[in-house]
């Protein structure tokens, strides 16, 4: 006996009543045959015709795209971008939602993964299930906010920037991204031929007029001379992962909490022009940091939270920022030079946080990348006894998952917060303010 070959079906379509939204930009239907669809381009309650786009007859699911909408649901609207839909870019999952129902959906993949991964209800975390827009995103209907700080444009064989399609390496040109921020788009990359480069990233600081590209050429390509619309400053990357200054600055001034913020190349920013102050807000509120305290800013950046620690710990107090990345680092310390109560440490936070030799801490705040924190770092932190702890989430199933991991260690959320910092993109970011749980006498 040997086994048959997996048959292809990319292609076939199914009519399907589609089921509830998934994390991943994606609902949920079933072939005739009781086959797992994972169908993009449509909402929960619609009857659409859905075409196969990845999996064969050995797959555990498929993907597929609606593309035919036999009844549509209450909250589907005409996507405002041209570039939008089946085989297109991949920029965005809900153009065809409604801004209300965008929300509504995430709040649904939220209490989804908190309910499977963690075993919590929005009851036992104090959320009410909102997901709050960002001030200033209400948009007129047919209208799109246009947030999006740092765009990553790639480039086809014939030297023209656009977005990927989903999941592909296959570019799709456009003339305009409705969602990048005024300053992306005056710059004018879309306009520009890119022969031999093989991706720009162009950033918009929010507070400075400081513009900046960022150009991947292709391997053993020449870079263009690069002539935009706007003054911006113009880095080259490497294929070790190494930047170099072609000309202007090396970095761009950010403006967040009445500070300025230098931000290098590869260094992480928040992408939505008002999540850093958003963020900071909702992280402060829940630790409500007193004079005298020692905090801790996990995954640090360059030191927006440690910063805001700072301030309010005072003189008396005490902050620790932990940063894998050098040159976030470098910016870290450079931006909190004038507050000696803050050192930032280099290296990865389940590595560095053991041999700093701490064994308590009054705050901490945790912002991991979009995998977590993970069991051992979670172990870790709340081994120092925190009164207060504040996780940034930009992943809902991380997010979940890390939660379980502090509930295992004697702590409880508190309060959460959810924000649509990625306006018709399936991303979201969350904060939980988690304490320990009372100990009975």
């Amino acid at each position: 006996m040997h086994d048959e070959t997996p048959e292809s079906l990319v292609g076939e379509e199914h009519e399907v009543e589609v089921g509830p939204v998934a994390h991943g930009g994606h609902c949920i239907a079933r072939t005739a045959e009781g086959r797992v669809l994972f169908v993009r381009h449509t909402l929960p309650g619609e009857r659409v015709v859905a075409k196969v786009t990845e999996g064969d007859s050995g797959s555990r699911y498929l993907r597929a795209d609606a593309v035919e909408i036999l009844e549509p649901a209450k909250d589907r609207v005409e996507a405002p971008c041209p570039f939008s839909g089946p085989g297109r870019c991949g920029g965005c999952d809900w153009q065809h939602v409604s801004p209300g129902g965008q929300r509504r959906l995430k709040g649904a993949v939220l209490t989804e993964q908190l309910a499977r991964l963690a075993g919590l209800t929005p009851e036992d975390v104090g959320w009410d299930g909102t997901v709050e827009p960002a001030p200033g995103d209400k948009v007129a209907k047919g209208e799109v906010p246009a947030w999006r700080t740092r765009v990553q444009y790639a480039v086809d064989e014939q030297g023209r920037a656009g977005l990927r399609k989903h999941r592909s390496h296959d570019v799709m040109p456009v003339d305009r991204c409705l969602i990048a921020a005024p300053g992306v788009t005056e710059l004018g990359v879309e306009r520009r031929d890119w022969p031999q480069i093989a991706t720009v990233e162009a950033i918009a600081a929010t507070g400075s007029n400081d513009r900046q590209v960022l150009l991947t050429p292709e391997p053993g390509g020449r870079l263009p001379l690069v002539e935009l619309d706007q003054p911006v400053s113009v880095l080259r990357a490497d294929d070790t992962g190494g930047v170099h200054r072609v000309h202007g600055r090396p970095f761009v001034r950010e403006r967040a909490i009445d500070r300025t913020w230098r931000v290098g190349a590869g260094g992480f920013w928040q992408v939505h022009h008002k999540a850093p102050g958003l963020l900071v807000e909702a992280v402060m509120q829940g630790l409500m940091p007193r004079k005298g305290e020692m905090a801790l800013d996990l995954y640090c950046g360059v030191g927006l939270f440690a910063g805001a620690l700072a301030e309010r710990v005072g003189e008396t107090g005490a902050v620790l920022g932990i940063e894998t990345a050098k040159r976030a680092v470098e910016d870290a310390r450079h931006n909190l030079q004038d507050l000696d109560r803050v050192r930032i440490e280099q290296g990865k936070v389940e590595q560095v946080l053991p041999r700093t030799g701490i064994t308590e801490a009054d705050l901490v705040v945790l912002d991991p990348p979009r995998a977590g924190a993970g069991r051992q770092t979670v172990r870790r932190v709340a081994s120092l006894g925190p009164r207060r702890i504040a996780y940034v989430a930009c992943d809902p199933a991380a997010l979940a998952r890390d939660l379980k991991y502090f509930t295992e260690e004697g702590y409880r959320v508190r309060r959460l917060r959810a924000f649509d910092l990625f306006p018709m993109t399936h991303h979201m970011e969350c904060v939980a303010i988690l304490e320990p749980v009372k100990k009975e006498r």
